[in-house]
């Protein structure tokens, strides 16, 4: 993979961590906003990029990996957006978006929020690991079934 690939997965992973990052804030979105981001963000990704053909995946490995790299830089700057936010609303307009979330804001200190953002961006890298490495077995088995296709339309000719 070269370096200006990998540039734009990371420009357009942060893109989607900003754009998921609002949209968890908002009211009723936001729970399924969250779990998209947290379990497809790669499959989105790969699948845009793969339709303007920036993007061909090879092998398993390559794919799990791209995926590992969406999920964790988006949701890293999902935290960065997200956080904010939250306490933004919390302490100055008295309005909680998520109750357990803007608790955790009003008693942690520092330390403890960037360990669980880094925790749950490392659980996100390996769901999108996971949703990457499905992606490429849906790809390869479309792939296979337009070749099946194109043979059977062969032989009717």
């Amino acid at each position: 993979m070269d370096k200006s690939l990998l540039k734009l997965i990371l420009l357009i992973s942060a893109f989607l961590g900003v754009v998921f990052g609002i949209l968890t804030a908002t009211p009723y979105i936001g729970e399924i906003a969250f779990w998209i981001l947290l379990c497809f963000a790669a499959v989105i990704e790969m699948l845009f990029l793969m339709k303007v053909r920036l993007l061909e995946l090879f092998t398993v490995n390559e794919s799990a990996v791209i995926g590992g790299i969406i999920g964790f830089v988006s949701f890293m700057v999902f935290c960065i957006v997200y956080i904010p936010i939250v306490a933004i609303l919390y302490k100055f307009f008295n309005y909680s978006t998520n109750y357990g979330v803007s608790m955790i804001l009003g008693n942690a200190n520092f330390g403890i929020l960037l360990i669980l953002s880094v925790f749950m961006s490392v659980l996100s890298a390996t769901i999108n690991a996971f949703t990457g490495f499905i992606t490429f077995y849906i790809k390869e088995f479309i792939k296979t079934l337009d070749k099946n296709e194109e043979k059977r339309r062969n032989i009717f000719k």
